[in-house]
């Protein structure tokens, strides 16, 4: 059963990157996310591999691992990848289905477009990058 375009709302308005995002930009976030359904054991994100796309994990679970080791476990309404819409970054664990599941995808190419046509949703996005930047920044 395919989400409802709310249902699709509410998991991207849980998402740090769309944080400072109206219900209408969300919108035009959600028409970007393509929603797939993978088998158990497909493999979502390869570490060390460059990042194309974001996952939002509608059902199921999935590993994560860093150098061979699990590291945790991701469930329902968890996120992964999303520094791949805005930076060009190598991964840095590898992400695989632990059991079958359904995830919302968002491509790189698309979501630039979109911050290229929408500058009001660029402008929000940098700002939720450049506030992670400095609580990280502060140790």
């Amino acid at each position: 059963m395919r989400l409802r375009k709310d249902a699709k709302l509410e998991l991207l308005k849980e998402v740090p990157l769309f944080a400072g995002c109206t219900k209408r930009e969300l919108s035009e976030i959600s028409t970007l996310a393509d929603e797939l359904t993978l088998p158990e054991g497909t493999t979502l994100i390869k570490e060390g591999k460059q990042g194309h796309e974001f996952f939002l994990l509608v059902e199921g679970e999935v590993d994560v691992r860093m150098k061979g080791r699990k590291v945790k476990s991701l469930a329902n309404g968890t996120f992964f990848g999303e520094m791949a819409l805005v930076s060009s970054r190598p991964r840095n664990a590898t992400v695989t289905a632990s059991t079958p599941v359904r995830v919302l995808v968002v491509h790189e190419q698309a979501f630039r477009g979109l911050l290229r046509d929408s500058p009001e949703i660029q402008l929000k996005v940098l700002q939720t990058l450049a506030d992670r930047a400095a609580e990280n920044a502060r140790f």
